[in-house]
């Protein structure tokens, strides 16, 4: 028996909680302990019937209020097919619901009131069900009792819905006249209605098409997990997203390009668990794809979005894009428009509001292995997060798998090359390990000064080591990027990457960098093997940094020569929970190294004097 996804859309009131309790009641899939449960419910509320909206109303808030927040699952069958229905909210600052319900639906339900007509928010809902792929919408035009099950108002209705939709992407659209409450034409054919021949909604839910990805589909396998129990195992373990894997298969690991073949298959549905030929470098954020049809490899790409913050959404702040199983710093680097929902006009604009949709353009500090959401909507979709409050601020389709042309090149066609002469024996030839310790805090906190002291300490111990301070890539490797949030990032990942280098060559490496963003800085964390990644916050307030300025650049800031300037007209998100905090205004040049020279000695790169 298959299996159909459908969601409800559409505004509030509209009676979506009703027509699905009442799709449940009529098709006798209703417990006796539920059907109990909803007689006393409804009792308590002083209703005279028996209320079926509550058999998705399940929150204590909903029952009160009569409304829909969150969004309620159910799952039912017929002999001929079983469904999972998504109950979704019809309030406008509860949009974010009705995605979530609507990004794994095969089919959407759209109810329109018709005493009401065709609301915004039904278009709203309209146009994100499109957005989100869903090809399939059978539009309910509900509360016909109200208007006298009138043939005229249905038929102009359905009119009304068809023009507007004649700009979306469905591939059906099938209009049914329903009373929710009476049960007409939801189940059972209405007796009210005989001007109306077609399917009564159950009917057409049945008989509704179910997209089905083609076998020969290219693969993707995005990994979520590197399992290591003993020694002798090595396992990479995800859900398919797309395709299938067999023993002996021949798969490319993106981004690095690797080449491997499919050792073993472990696999319960979609969740796999794989061993490969070969020792190749992956980890989590990688993705296992099929060689002759990679996805796109981006750092920029173009995408629809649903803002669901109350606050707008701000072009060149960092948010973290959750893409399949890897997280990258990202940027909106332009707002091309926003949709009337009521017109589907692209509308100019600087900015997006709360449940506004929009076309944006993302720049993103590492590259993303993805395809079009139309392709494939679990490597073509994504979440923005604010990394200041973790809270999921916007869903997003790719609405192009090609990489842009302006983007930052990521060699696809290279197959990684293990060192020549690995870090270990390099470390046993200088008798003491590799490190790096990154440096961060406002200018003029004292960075550079204690990196050379604590370079300079070292080396005269007889250590190998290096410094990578932000002056000097600025002045070679990083000379063309300036100081904008997605410049600052990849000068950043540059110098991260650099630090990863002198690393693997054995050396302490010591870095100062402003390095303001978190995620940047965790980013370059992420390099390095657990232990190895020292984050020292050296600490200042605005006022002494100010006052020591050696540089000029607050004097600059301040006559507004130097525009987005950390600490005054940028952003600098202080460490959360650093290896090391350095008070310079409390500490000596002398204290400070000296803590640092002891944080590595009990940390066993060095020794002890």
């Amino acid at each position: 028996m298959d299996l159909l996804r459908f969601t409800t859309a559409g505004s509030v009131d509209d009676g979506k909680s009703t027509l699905i309790g009442r799709l449940l009641y009529d098709s006798q899939s209703i417990l006796d302990d539920q059907l109990d449960a909803v007689h006393r419910a409804s009792r308590v509320l002083g209703e005279d019937r028996l209320n079926l909206a509550l058999l998705t109303d399940g929150l204590r808030a909903e029952r009160e209020q009569k409304i829909t927040i969150d969004v309620a699952y159910r799952y039912f069958a017929t002999p001929r097919r079983s469904f999972i229905i998504a109950d979704t909210p019809g309030h406008v600052q509860y949009t974010r619901n009705m995605v979530t319900g609507a990004s794994t639906a095969d089919l959407v339900v759209i109810l329109i009131d018709a005493t009401r007509g065709v609301l915004p928010q039904s278009r709203r809902h309209a146009f994100l069900s499109s957005l989100l792929g869903i090809s399939q919408a059978v539009v309910a035009i509900n509360k016909m009792d109200l208007v006298a099950f009138s043939e005229e108002r249905f038929h102009e209705l359905a009119r009304e819905f068809r023009t507007f939709a004649g700009a979306l992407s469905f591939r059906s659209i099938d209009v049914v006249p329903v009373s929710a409450l009476q049960g007409d034409n939801v189940v059972d054919p209405s007796s009210h209605m005989p001007w109306y021949a077609g399917g009564t909604l159950l009917n057409l839910l049945e008989h509704a098409p179910i997209d089905v990805p083609p076998a020969d589909a290219p693969l993707r396998l995005p990994v979520q997990y590197v399992a290591r129990p003993h020694q002798e195992f090595r396992g990479y373990a995800g859900t398919l997203a797309a395709g299938a894997l067999v023993p002996g298969q021949a798969v490319t690991v993106l981004p690095s390009g690797a080449a491997t073949r499919i050792r073993t298959v472990d696999a319960i549905g979609n969740a796999v668990m794989v061993t490969t030929t070969d020792e190749v470098d992956i980890s989590r954020g990688d993705m296992l794809c099929d060689p002759g049809r990679r996805p796109s490899v981006m750092t920029r790409l173009g995408a629809h979005l649903c803002w669901m913050a109350s606050g707008p959404l701000a072009v060149g702040r960092p948010y973290l894009l959750m893409h399949t199983t890897r997280q990258v710093q990202a940027f909106v680097t332009h707002i091309d428009h926003k949709v009337d929902v009521d017109t589907m006009a692209q509308v100019p604009t600087d900015a997006l509001g709360l449940n506004d949709i929009g076309r944006v353009e993302l720049s993103l500090a590492q590259p993303i292995c993805a395809d079009g959401y139309r392709v494939n909507r679990t490597t073509g979709g994504f979440i923005l997060i604010d990394p200041q409050t973790n809270a999921t601020v916007a869903a997003g389709m790719i609405d192009d798998d090609r990489p842009d042309a302006t983007a930052r090149p990521v060699s696809t066609d290279v197959t990684w090359q293990p060192w020549n002469v690995s870090r270990e024996e390099r470390e046993r030839a200088t008798g003491h390990g590799a490190t790096t310790i990154w440096m961060t805090g406002l200018s003029g906190a004292g960075k550079t000064t204690l990196a050379r002291a604590l370079e300079r300490r070292l080396f005269g111990r007889g250590y190998r080591t290096m410094l990578l301070d932000g002056d000097q890539l600025r002045h070679g490797l990083c000379g063309d990027l300036g100081f904008s949030p997605v410049d600052r990032a990849e000068n950043v990942r540059r110098a991260g990457e650099v630090a990863k280098l002198f690393f693997e060559q054995g050396s302490i490496v010591v870095c100062a960098f402003v390095s303001p963003y978190r995620a940047d800085r965790d980013r370059v964390r992420s390099l390095f093997p657990e232990g190895r990644f020292l984050e020292v916050f050296v600490s200042a307030s605005r006022e002494t940094c100010r006052s020591r300025d050696p540089k000029g650049l607050y004097r600059k800031a301040a006559d507004g020569s130097l525009a987005q300037f950390t600490g005054l007209s940028a952003p600098y998100e202080t460490p959360v929970s650093p290896e090391l905090v350095l008070d310079t205004e409390r500490l000596s040049i002398e204290e400070s190294v000296a803590r640092l020279v002891e944080a590595l000695a009990a940390r066993g790169v060095i020794a002890r004097t």
